[in-house]
């Protein structure tokens, strides 16, 4: 070149040292090429766009992953990807051994990568050598030592057979990837398929099921417990004429048999098989035998894990009813969920017991413990509460005699230390009417999901759990269940599971039942779908987003039963009464029992929890206190409560209505500055905004209203 001629381009640089330029974008899955650069993959010389697929099976597979491993590595340290590739023709023999080096770059937006680099033909090992043999670029040992780890890891955390055998399909060892696997195992004296990939169907494979003493690679390392190594298909020929025509439709070059070997026991063998010559060096064999040594290990820790939880499933199965035919008038969906450690065995039960009268009565329990003795214990007590219920025991009498067999149950082990305990809730429910009489063991109250929606826990009386004292009283609480309602017994698992309280726990139920219950009209009634919301709320993705304030996420095996009483249109929830949207709750507060005040007041706010002025909620709840009070100290009769909501959303009226036997009306006072006492029809006066005394027979009733969005009289605001 003379001095002042211009320079020549770059591709004509290129050109002239037999060197391409290619452009791939992983996004798009196109690569470009020039003309070099398309001669030197086999393919006429000029400038063209192919697919990714296209340029692969132009190369060898062993390459193709070396080039994708090689560039993330060099995209995340920001170096040059070099490595050597095999460029094979359409009959699979190498033609041309090429360079490629790039400048790899990572789009985090559209996580894709784009290079462009150059092609150069290279001078190929000489076959046999081991230079020949070995990967083309890379440090093959430490590749080797990477996958090993990978390898294990995966394998460690495959907790089924069927994902070790999705692991091993996956795996990709350094240098030589098998594109067949098989996994045999012994079964008696027969060797079977227990999974395969790129094979035929299981039922079409000539392999899937065969004697151990068959003149077969995979039965002969079962006896032996000896791998085997075919390197070619005459080696495979020579070495089992028989069975080789049937593994010659396969179309593969090499085969590998391993063995399963455990604890000194072969159970089983491993088919890696490639589509190309493997020599089976040293270094190959060793990885495959590290590799079939973690898979034995993994198939049988899942194995036994399998074993273990179809044991325990079906102790489980058989301990739980059958929710049996369709009851007229109601409608009924339970779940149990075992907790996810140990023996994934429980305490937790449930059961619907078929009553005299059309009735019936839903029990819900706990025993203590998470062992196969818990539920040993439980199915025994199960069976007796079902007995004591068939007998026609009211609720108290029932858990009177359960506590009583239960005491003496556990009282009489061998292990005076391993005394256990029960809590448990009874229901008796009539169709007919929705009355619910209930008695508690120690057990969480029920909850009611009303039509619109509202969730209110109902409080009931109770005695301690079962089997810590066998002359314990159990005191029936009477509730209603109203036409479109849906009553909720759960155990503590589906409210602590995930580090929750009882409190927190209850603030994620309601969460959920409320908006399934305001949901879409033809999903607000499904009480399957309802069950099934409330598992995902605790053990599904969502319960990753509502943990608890405990620092450690508790699990816990959990049971639920929902008891649905169709509306008019016979379906639960929103718009399953025909009757105007109200909501409803009673409470009676007994003389011997002034901390059921505390118990009405939370019941009070529930029922108020969508109201928009809290100003409201407060003077509800502080009139309500002072009625109750008024009843407890000035007369010696018990209250009935009764409030309820009526209207629609920002025309709602609240009343609340406590009711005596007492026969004195209250009157206005006067007390004095110092006073402690007497303030009470004030108070009602100034907030209330409307309010009255009504004799009721042999007593009286004091109501009040407060209306939503209202200011409250004018008093209260001269106040």
């Amino acid at each position: 070149m003379r001095t002042g001629e211009p320079l020549p381009g770059l591709g004509d640089v290129l050109a002239a040292l037999a060197t391409g330029l290619w452009h791939w974008d992983t996004a798009t899955e196109l690569v470009t090429v020039d003309a070099e650069a398309a001669r030197l993959l086999g393919l006429p010389a000029r400038r063209t766009e192919l697919h990714q697929a296209q340029v692969r099976a132009r190369l060898h597979p062993v390459d193709w992953n070396e080039i994708t491993g090689v560039i993330r590595l060099a995209a995340t340290e920001g170096t040059l990807a070099e490595v050597r590739i095999r460029v094979m023709d359409d009959q699979g023999h190498v033609v041309r051994v090429v360079r490629s080096r790039s400048k790899p770059s990572y789009d985090a937006g559209s996580k894709a990568y784009r290079l462009i680099g150059t092609l150069q033909e290279v001078t190929d090992p000489a076959p046999g050598t081991p230079a020949g043999r070995s990967t083309v670029t890379g440090d093959w040992r430490r590749s080797r030592e990477a996958f090993l780890l990978d390898a294990g890891r995966a394998l460690a955390e495959a907790r089924s057979t069927e994902e070790v055998l999705r692991v091993a399909a996956g795996l990709s060892m350094p240098g030589f990837s098998p594109e067949g696997l098989a996994v045999f195992g012994v079964e008696g004296d027969r060797l079977t398929m227990i999974g395969h990939r790129t094979e035929p169907e299981r039922g079409e494979s000539p392999f899937a099921e065969m004697g151990l003493e068959t003149d077969y690679p995979a039965a002969e390392v079962a006896r032996t417990g000896r791998a085997v190594y075919l390197s070619s298909p005459e080696e495979y020929a020579a070495r089992y004429p028989l069975v080789y025509p049937l593994a010659e439709r396969f179309h593969r070059r090499s085969w590998a048999f391993l063995p399963l070997t455990v604890a000194g026991r072969t159970m089983g063998a491993w088919l890696a098989a490639f589509s190309y010559p493997v020599a089976f060096t040293p270094d190959e064999r060793s990885v495959l035998t590290t590799v079939a040594r973690m898979m034995a290990q993994a198939l049988s820790r899942a194995s036994a894990d399998e074993t273990q939880r179809e044991l325990t499933d079906g102790l489980q199965r058989s301990m739980l009813p059958a929710l049996g035919p369709e009851i007229p008038g109601v409608s009924i969906a339970a779940r149990y969920v075992p907790t996810g450690g140990g023996l994934q065995v429980g305490g937790d039960w449930y059961d619907v017991i078929p009553l005299p009268q059309d009735r019936l009565a839903l029990v819900i329990g706990d025993v203590q413990g998470h062992d196969v003795r818990a539920a040993g214990l439980m199915g025994q007590l199960r069976i007796a509460l079902r007995a004591y219920a068939s007998e026609g025991h009211r609720p108290d009498a029932v858990l009177s005699r359960a506590s009583r067999f239960f005491h003496g149950l556990t009282h009489s082990a061998e292990d005076p230390g391993d005394l256990r305990f029960a809590t448990c809730l009874y229901v008796e429910f009539d169709p007919a009417t929705g009355t619910v009489e209930a008695a508690r063991a120690g057990h969480l109250d029920p909850a009611v999901r009303m039509t619109d929606g509202t969730v209110l826990v109902r409080a009931t009386a109770g005695g301690l759990p079962l089997g810590i004292d066998p002359d314990c009283d159990y005191p029936t609480t009477r509730l209603a269940v109203e036409p479109g309602e849906t009553l909720l017994l759960l155990t503590d698992g589906l409210l602590e599971t995930g580090g929750h309280d009882l409190d927190t726990g209850w603030r994620r139920l309601r969460t959920v039942l409320e908006e399934h219950g305001r949901g879409a009209r033809e999903h607000a009634g499904d009480l399957e779908e309802l069950a099934d919301a409330l598992v995902r709320a605790v053990h599904g993705p969502p319960s990753h987003h509502t943990t608890g304030p405990l620092a450690d996420r508790r699990e816990d095996d959990l049971a639920l039963v929902l008891l649905c009483r169709p509306g008019d249109d016979e379906s639960c929830g929103e718009g399953a009464s025909a009757r105007p949207p109200r909501r409803r709750t009673m409470l009676s507060v007994a003389q011997a029992e002034p901390e059921r005040i505390g118990t009405a007041r939370r019941h009070l706010r529930d029922l108020l929890h969508d109201w928009p002025s809290e100003d409201q909620k407060d003077s509800a709840v502080l009139l309500l206190s002072e009625t109750l009070t008024n009843v407890l100290v000035h007369t010696d009769a018990d209250a009935l409560v009764v409030a309820e909501v009526t209207g629609a959303p920002g025309e709602r009226r609240i009343r609340v209505e406590v009711t005596d036997n007492g026969e004195e009306l209250p009157h206005r006072r006067r007390p004095g500055e110092m006073a402690s006492s007497g303030r009470g029809l004030m108070l009602i006066e100034m907030l209330a905004d409307e309010w009255g005394v009504a004799p009721r027979g042999a007593g009286k009733s004091i109501w009040f209203d407060l209306y939503e969005g209202s200011t409250g009289p004018e008093l209260a605001v001269s106040v």
